[in-house]
């Protein structure tokens, strides 16, 4: 199929209409077949459980173009897990696994045109979500639900290269010890946006955010989990019931394991182990590593020995390891990469 008229390479990370989209409508207990529409348009009811109540989930994922000129998702499975996770936490009728990667494929290769091609830095960035379609008045779950994927072509999260960040340990807490914290429900980001506006104003990139009950361990930013390496190339990762489980995080945790031979802990983070750090990343689908140079806590300055320029080693080493396996250009475990063309 011929590509769009598309300058691939000046891409931004936004939003761009493609042609079609998947829909799905659930109602009277049972899901229908879903179809791929043309119209972008939304529309529900004023009192629809979404706008009164909130009762949304999402995901995201990607579709890249090979080396070898495939077009592929990256263990989308993953992400059809995580969504009926959420779904069951927020009382949402959960949308089949099977069916969820079938929808992504559909979608994907029905905009195939807008897939980037190999070596233009940009990908094609897919997008479910689900929520409460009818009227609710009262506190309660909706009685119908919709859920659809659309598409968009993204440039490279960082023009220029991934210089390191600068982030604020946040007076703010993103979720509680027993709530939604997890899951990827839309409230949770919602709760986010005033802290990272006020971060941006004052300077830093992201948030710091440490669990709400003793505020002594290391969580994760608003849309990203960390990734620490020690001074001996140990590789640490946060462990919390109120993290939300990154598939970013976990296939880099393996490639860490199994492909670069380091070692790995999953653990409790305290935030006073932070300045004996080598390096430090955040991880998630947009940008897969962001590396993070300096930690601001108040009026105290933790600089990463890695630096303000660019990624430590063992950072790089497992960007450029993971991204590899995602472009076909390092052979990938079984059943991490979905081929769709």
């Amino acid at each position: 199929m011929e590509k769009k008229n598309i300058d691939w390479a000046n891409l931004g990370f936004g939003y761009m209409e493609t042609d079609k989209r998947f829909v799905a409508n659930y109602k009277d207990g049972a899901w229908d077949e879903g179809a791929l529409i043309s119209d972008p348009t939304v529309t529900i009811s004023e009192c629809a459980g979404v706008l009164q109540y909130a009762q949304t989930c999402f995901e995201g994922l990607k579709a890249y173009t090979t080396e070898d000129g495939h077009i592929v998702t990256f263990r989308p499975d993953l992400n059809a897990a995580r969504l009926k996770s959420s779904c069951e936490r927020l009382e949402m009728p959960v949308f089949p696994e099977e069916r969820f990667i079938q929808a992504v494929s559909d979608t994907v290769a029905a905009n195939e045109a807008y897939v980037p091609p190999y070596g233009s830095g940009a990908t094609l960035y897919i997008r479910p979500y689900m929520f409460g379609s009818n009227a609710v008045i009262g506190v309660s779950p909706a009685d119908e639900y919709q859920f659809r994927v659309f598409t968009t072509p993204v440039g490279p999260y960082f023009k220029g290269g991934a210089k390191p960040l600068t982030i604020r340990v946040s007076d703010f807490d993103r979720a509680a010890p027993h709530g939604t914290g997890h899951i990827k429900a839309g409230l949770n980001y919602a709760m986010s946006l005033y802290a990272i506006v006020d971060a941006h104003k004052k300077g830093f990139d992201e948030n710091m955010y440490l669990d709400p009950a003793t505020r002594t361990k290391v969580e994760e930013t608003g849309g990203a989990n960390f990734l620490f390496v020690t001074k001996d190339n140990k590789v640490v990762t946060p462990k919390s019931g109120s993290i939300l489980p990154s598939i970013t995080r976990r296939s880099l945790i393996t490639v860490a394991r199994d492909y670069l031979g380091l070692e790995v802990e999953e653990r409790e983070v305290l935030f006073e182990e932070v300045k004996d750090f080598a390096e430090c990343g955040l991880c998630g689908t947009a940008a897969v590593i962001s590396p993070v140079g300096k930690i601001v806590d108040h009026d105290k300055e933790i600089c990463l020995p890695s630096g303000m320029t660019e990624m430590g080693p063992i950072t790089k080493k497992l960007y450029d390891t993971l991204t590899g396996i995602q472009m076909g250009r390092i052979e990938a475990p079984e059943g991490w990469i979905h081929v769709i063309r």
